[in-house]
């Protein structure tokens, strides 16, 4: 039994050595004032301008002022004799906390440094720091950076060779099972014609090999197998995930950004962290917190106060844009037609259409939706409709012209008996073709399947008078049967002409305005960074937002031609071609500049923004 004294010992050691553990992790829970906490921070190689925020971080010690009376020394003053306190002002160190970060091509690159102090790191804990890039539209987590301490390190590696050394008392062969030995001797003794077989290299089909020793093989194997070592190697297969987990306490991360070894006393880390990313249209800011825990043996034991979040404000060229209305010229007319085409299969020498086939019944209820969708309309009226058969050169020119007038009267019926109430009688009329040479030309000069000199009799033949002798005379060509067969068909056509008007229209014309739609379209596509769109739909009207989508899109000497054709350029536009001949290199950028400033000196402020300009800017400021 234990007594009082022995008991209170007892106590006091585990107080002290829990004491002993809190302190040893105290010091990752204090506030971000105290010098115990990561920070974040913007990268200082680049000169202070207008794109940081000047904002003023007194660098002092205050411990003086909260441990006792503050002491400051005392001068005489050379004129009047009389005792001045003085002191010494602290320095002070300008702190970004924002950024202006450029996009271009529809990506960003935002790069922040990640201070680590050296009272945070210690040799048995892992530090682990995750950067989360947060805008309007959610969250990011980028890759983490591990401070990892040196016995932390050292003891991962120790598991994972625990780890290795059970991987290899893993056998992989199952041979190494079986007593070979013994079992080579039980066939010699046994079955000397099957022992003879050793060294006999013919192939024994399978089942016959199963049987040879008049019992089953599998049942020999098994009696000269290690059963209980076979079970064990095979239950160290199955539990290789348990032991990874038992071994390697803390595996090691693989895709994180850095993972950088340390020991106390090699003072404190700074990490650029680097990061490219696409960026959404709309989203002008971003901001970059950063989330830190502690690690031992691969258990999170403490979390760490987040330092204040940076800012980076995203610029892109889009902005420059010319968001004014574009119109169009139109003239409306009071009178509108339209046409379709419809292959529709007759029988052959007969007027008679079979209206349940498949390709007729799909074309005749496509031709009633063009009709149904006409009458419809509430800003159009139908007045005719004009039904023109026609026929193929194949067969006398009569018995076409008999077939097309037939054909076209058998349309016109099942079209108008389809839509009482529709058409008034005499609206719908008939017209036919008796062959169809002009489209014969037509579909021949635009295949590649028929030579040129078939092209060149058959463009003869179409000019003759005589039609009759002119399908003869290119009846003997090579491809006449890819004619009849591939050709002929389309040329037996239906064709619709549909007349209406405008019921609101009075006069036959009306000049109108009207907002250019497709110049609005890759107006969007700009503002919404799908430049390549951009560029196809604005770069035939040669304006402004042509030359903005061609540079945006990377496509400089375009865009430089472009604005150089421009008249009565405005700010912008010298902006930007100020901007062109810095990317290029060319002379003539700062005097393209000047004058887009003397027109907006809004524009000074704008050059700040696009990184292109920088240089620019630095040559101005040298003139001065």
């Amino acid at each position: 039994m234990f007594s009082e004294k022995n008991i209170s010992v007892l106590l006091a050691a585990l107080l002290a050595l829990l004491l002993c553990a809190c302190s040893s992790l105290r010091k990752y829970s204090g506030s971000p004032g105290t010098g115990e906490a990561p920070s974040l921070s913007l990268p200082q190689e680049e000169s202070l301008d207008s794109t940081v925020d000047r904002s003023m971080e007194a660098v002092v010690d205050s411990s003086a002022a909260e441990d006792g009376p503050l002491i400051m020394n005392a001068v005489r003053d050379s004129r009047t004799g009389e005792m001045t306190a003085t002191d010494v002002i602290a320095a002070s160190r300008i702190v970004a906390r924002f950024r202006n970060v450029a996009e271009r091509m529809g990506m960003i690159s935002i790069a922040f440094d990640v201070t680590v102090p050296e009272s945070l790191v210690s040799s048995d804990l892992q530090l682990r720091f995750s950067p989360v890039i947060s805008t309007r539209d959610g969250s990011q987590a980028l890759k983490p950076v591990l401070i990892t301490g040196r016995n932390y390190r050292r003891r991962q590696l120790r598991g994972y060779e625990r780890y290795r050394n059970f991987l290899k008392s893993i056998v992989s062969d199952s041979l190494a099972f079986i007593r070979v030995a013994q079992l080579e001797k039980f066939i010699e003794r046994y079955f000397p014609d099957v022992h003879a077989m050793k060294t006999d290299s013919s192939v024994i089909p399978e089942p016959v090999a199963e049987n040879l020793f008049g019992v089953t093989q599998a049942a020999v194997l098994r009696h000269y197998t290690r059963q209980a070592s076979r079970e064990r190697n095979a239950a160290r297969m199955e539990n290789r995930g348990e032991m990874f987990r038992r071994y390697v306490k803390a595996p090691i991360l693989m895709d994180v950004s850095l993972d950088t070894v340390m020991s106390p006393g090699k003072g404190r880390l700074t990490y650029r962290y680097s990061h490219t990313m696409p960026v959404e249209p709309g989203v002008r800011k971003l901001s970059v917190s950063l989330d830190g825990a502690v690690y031992r043996k691969g258990e999170k034991v403490a979390g760490m106060p987040s330092p204040e979040n940076l800012e980076f404000y995203i610029s892109s060229m889009s902005s420059l844009a010319d968001n004014t209305p574009r119109y169009v010229f139109r003239v409306v007319s009071r009178s509108v037609s339209d046409n379709t085409r419809a292959l529709l299969d007759f029988r052959q020498g007969s007027i008679e259409l079979d209206t349940l086939s498949e390709g007729n019944s799909s074309e005749l209820g496509r031709i009633r939706r063009c009709l149904e969708d006409i009458y419809r309309r509430k800003d159009l009226v139908l007045d005719s409709i004009i039904v023109t058969a026609s026929c193929s050169p194949e067969g006398s020119v009569s018995t076409n012209s008999r077939l097309a007038r037939g054909r076209a009267a058998t349309v016109k019926s099942y079209v108008f008996g389809r839509c009482p109430g529709w058409l008034e009688d005499g609206s719908v009329r008939s017209r036919y073709v008796p062959e169809n040479w002009e489209y014969l030309v037509r579909i021949v000069e635009n295949d590649s399947l028929i030579g040129s000199r078939s092209k060149e009799v058959i463009r003869s033949a179409a000019s003759m008078e005589d039609r009759d002798e002119a399908e003869r005379r290119f009846s003997s060509l090579p491809e006449y049967r890819y004619l009849r067969e591939k050709i002929y068909p389309r040329l037996r056509t239906v064709d619709f002409s549909f007349y209406m008007h405008r019921p609101d229209m009075e006069k036959d014309t009306l000049h109108t305005t009207e907002l250019d739609t497709v110049y609005m379209k890759g107006l969007e596509a700009l503002r919404n960074l799908d430049y390549r769109k951009a560029v196809t739909l604005l770069g035939v009207y040669g304006d402004y937002n042509s030359a903005l989508a061609l540079a945006a899109a990377g496509y400089d000497e375009s865009a430089l031609s472009v604005l150089s054709a421009l008249k009565g350029r405005d700010a912008r536009s010298d902006y930007l071609e100020a901007m062109l001949l810095a990317r290029l290199g060319r002379p003539g950028a700062a005097e393209s500049f000047r004058r887009s400033v003397s027109k907006d000196p809004s524009m000074r402020h704008r050059a700040n923004l696009d990184p292109e300009m920088s240089v620019v800017l630095e040559s101005c400021r040298d003139e001065k």
